[in-house]
């Protein structure tokens, strides 16, 4: 009789069953299956003390997203095993503890990711690694250009893109999985918290959602009018926070996108929410063109900065309390929430690197530390972009908050409501 192949899959940026290639490539290797996820601890920065901002919003999204797996798994024949922490060391003790012959893990493209995967991978040179991507549209060997050579632009990535590539299908979830073993190791599921706000975390919640946007509401046909507005549900597709915990699959928003456009209506508003979806691409492959001088202070562009490091102005900003109402009532609503719109980002950014003259980084860790929808490449890539160290061709993107301020909010209303808080 030969010996039982026994699987083991770490779900890292990609809790959701629907679309997981390596998953499933995973699943028909193996005769036992063992799902694990090791939730990260509390983020701490070098940029930021451990005092400032709870990220009590990002960590009630995050255990609703994780419970929602662990449930649908066990509707397929599976368990979730939730461990502390995010060190490696402790999968290497479980995959030998219970044999484990395969390992299954998503690729991703932050830096740290890719880290884990090749020391676990070297720490077990008899286990077998089966990778898939499944959290960008398109696969690294699709691309019109080796990672290295990729434009630094975003106007030339997305040329060269659209001319090149093609969006594949996502995959279907699978019906059944491999069993698990008989023993598991200790595992916590998180509490089950009170949702404080419209962001439910989980896959079926990320794509009813996904459904209601697309079929209940015109909403996708006046995107590119509608998406700076600086607070509201429907103005902006509300995508973001289920994609970066990978709840839901880029390949599947684009597929309902493709529908839309074939059965409803194809104009600019759509186009430009596959625009907004490849931004969010660049970000991806960019930091691994980049790795570590993706969090440097000079970014990519190895150009310094001419800011400072004033933890009181900083915290001014994080509270806010920055006297420019506009990103005052943005930081209240991220408090509040842990959400923030695109263009209230742009101005709080702008503000904290051009008016109060601080070091960006502190504002990527903040952000990192609150955002309900915090994506690596997309979080940093965008603070690079702002503080003139990363992709921006025009150096500096510096905001005139007074004259956003008149296009954005004329009336007062959003300021009216979040200066309150």
């Amino acid at each position: 009789m030969p010996t039982p192949s026994r699987g083991l899959f770490w779900f890292r940026h990609d809790l959701r069953l629907h679309d997981q290639v390596a998953l499933l490539a995973l699943s028909e290797q193996v005769d036992t299956l063992l799902c694990v996820y090791l939730y990260p601890s509390a983020h701490q920065s070098k940029h930021l003390p451990d005092s400032l901002g709870d990220g009590k919003n990002r960590k009630r999204f995050h255990d609703e997203t994780v419970i929602a797996l662990n449930e649908a798994l066990q509707e397929v024949g599976q368990t979730l095993c939730v461990l502390p922490g995010n060190e490696t060391q402790k999968l290497q003790t479980i995959c030998k503890d219970y044999g484990i012959t395969h390992i299954g893990v998503t690729d991703y493209g932050g830096w740290n990711e890719r880290q884990a995967v090749q020391v676990l991978a070297g720490s077990l040179p008899g286990v077998s690694l089966v990778t898939g991507e499944s959290c960008t549209l398109f696969n690294q060997e699709s691309l019109p250009f080796p990672i290295e050579a990729m434009p630094n632009g975003y106007t030339g990535f997305r040329k060269k893109i659209e001319k090149h590539c093609k969006v594949e299908a996502p995959l279907a979830p699978p019906v059944a999985l491999p069993p698990p073993p008989d023993t598991l190791p200790q595992s916590k599921i998180p509490s089950r918290p009170a949702s404080a706000t419209d962001f439910k975390g989980g896959e079926q919640a990320g794509l009813d959602h996904l459904h209601r946007y697309f079929a209940n509401t015109d909403a996708p046909a006046t995107y590119k009018e509608t998406r700076n507005a600086m607070d509201g549900w429907w103005p902006s597709t509300k995508f973001s926070p289920w994609l970066a915990l990978g709840a839901l699959s880029p390949r599947l928003i684009y597929k309902h996108l493709a529908d839309f456009e074939q059965n409803v209506v194809s104009n600019d508003s759509t186009y430009w929410i596959y625009f907004e979806l490849l931004w969010r691409e660049f970000f991806h492959w960019l930091q691994r063109k980049h790795g570590t001088q993706f969090f440097a202070y000079a970014g990519f562009k190895d150009n310094i900065p001419d800011s400072h490091y004033n933890i009181e102005v900083i915290k001014r900003w994080c509270y806010g309390e920055t006297g420019y109402d506009i990103v005052d009532a943005c930081m209240r609503q991220l408090n509040a929430t842990g959400y923030m719109s695109n263009r209230g980002r742009q101005l709080v950014a702008s503000c904290l690197v051009h008016e109060l003259n601080q070091d960006w980084r502190a504002g990527a860790a903040y952000f990192e530390r609150q955002l309900i929808d915090y994506d690596v490449g997309s979080n940093w890539g965008n603070w690079l972009y702002l503080a003139g160290v990363g992709s921006d061709p025009r150096g500096h993107r510096k905001f005139n908050l007074k004259k956003q301020t008149d296009t954005y909010d004329p009336d007062g209303t959003f300021r009216n409501k979040w200066l309150k808080q």
